[in-house]
């Protein structure tokens, strides 16, 4: 959430990051809303104030003896004004606040300006895609060779984008969760965290899914209860409505869970395997840390997930979102994209953004400052450590062999119970 008066001061910056965006936020209704409201506010305050006056001459003219038919006669109008008034702010209120919940982060300066995703800026390159010899398998048709991917039984229980994995699709789904929550723990410095996969209405508006994304969310009928689209949402909100003590930041969360997304403005995208599914596995990071730390603490972030795919072996490649295909909540964001042969083409695996303090403000999670005594908003920030489906389906499509085959990658041989191949 944007502050208003930042909004108020910085008018041409918010114009600007939204004009960037491709943003069809109603800026000039808030600002609209925001003035009459400062109105209200100043006319209400002024009735107020002659309203106590009059009441002082009143009661010192009731001690005199002095009739006062006349002053109550207008102090009762000035009261009606004032309930109305009253009433009028609420409404106020209540359309600037929901306008503030649907305004998106400021973009960083250092966000590329940009269209859509073809204008993303590639950072850097790891590893270089393998020649095959021979024509190279999609992982959904690999998975159904080899008996551990099942679309067709996945939909009849769920409907379609619900997969079944079977055998030793199962186990290296599982086998991937473990590695890395052991890499970003005993190696990152990262804090496992297991947390409920349902959250309130109040915790989804924490972290911005609600309310500009309700239509991609899962909710429980009659209750105020969604699923969770990404641990994102539980490990930040943890501290919602807390302060801090600034000794403990930065906080580093990570935590394994099942994701839930309709997936609502996808289309008719990648309806095949395992790329975009209403139900996934994600190994999610988040970091709750000083404001003056937070971008040196993204370029960490996105350090920690591009070492799950090296020690995995997986060919990617850095971009910088540009401003039109960046998310919601996000100042700044990279995105890991792995190579996937059959597509011959990066696909995402991991998004990290630096959020500031657009999702502290939100949820209210602030740190008092040791000097001054004085509360701030942390910044927080997010990322995917990784996608574990994704991760599989680049797993089998890198290491795939020519009689259909999956070679094991060497790292995760030990959580496979020794198994270097599936066939």
């Amino acid at each position: 959430m944007l502050e208003m008066k930042f909004i108020r001061e910085n008018t041409d910056l918010v114009r600007q990051s939204l004009k960037n965006r491709n943003s069809d936020f109603d800026l000039e209704r808030l600002l609209e809303l925001d003035s009459i409201r400062r109105e209200k506010l100043t006319e209400v305050e002024t009735l107020k104030k002659k309203r106590n006056d009059v009441s002082a001459i009143i009661g010192k003219n009731a001690r005199e003896g002095i009739d006062s038919t006349e002053l109550k006669e207008e102090m009762g109008k000035v009261s009606s004004r004032i309930k109305e008034l009253d009433l009028e702010l609420v409404s106020v209120d209540e359309e600037q606040r929901l306008l503030l919940l649907t305004i998106p982060n400021v973009l960083h300066s250092s966000t590329p300006v940009g269209k859509d995703e073809n204008d993303n800026v590639e950072v850097r390159k790891w590893s270089e895609p393998k020649e095959f010899n021979f024509e190279v398998k999609s992982h959904d048709e690999l998975g159904v060779n080899l008996d551990i991917l099942d679309f067709e039984r996945g939909a009849k229980l769920a409907g379609s984008r619900f997969t079944i994995y079977k055998g030793m699709g199962a186990r290296l789904e599982r086998a991937l969760i473990n590695f890395m929550l052991d890499t970003h723990t005993s190696e990152h410095g990262f804090k496992e965290i297991l947390t409920p996969q349902l959250a309130k209405g109040e915790i989804m508006v924490g972290t911005g899914q609600l309310p500009k994304f309700a239509e991609d969310m899962y909710k429980i009928e009659s209750e105020d209860l969604y699923l969770i689209p990404t641990a994102e949402v539980t490990l930040t909100n943890m501290h919602s409505n807390e302060i801090l003590k600034e000794s403990d930041l930065p906080m580093y969360f990570c935590g394994f869970t099942a994701c839930f997304r309709q997936e609502a403005g996808s289309g008719g995208r990648d309806l095949k395997g395992l790329v975009r599914q209403h139900q996934f596995n994600k190994v999610e990071m988040v970091k709750i840390v000083h404001p003056e730390k937070s971008y040196e603490e993204l370029e960490h972030m996105t350090g920690c997930a591009e070492k799950i795919l090296q020690k995995l072996g997986l060919p990617y490649r850095v971009v910088a979102l540009c401003s039109g295909d960046i998310g919601f909540s996000a100042a700044k964001t990279y995105d890991l994209e792995v190579w996937v042969p059959s597509q011959n083409k990066y696909r995402e695996i991991s998004s990290c953004s630096n959020t500031g303090d657009f999702q502290a403000r939100r949820a209210m999670i602030k740190y008092r400052n040791e000097e001054d005594k004085k509360s701030y908003f942390v910044h927080t920030l997010n990322g995917s450590g990784l996608a574990v489906g994704r991760t599989l389906l680049a797993i089998m499509e890198n290491y795939q062999q020519e009689d259909g085959s999956i070679k094991i990658p060497d790292v995760l041989v030990p959580y496979m119970g020794g198994v270097t191949e599936i066939r």
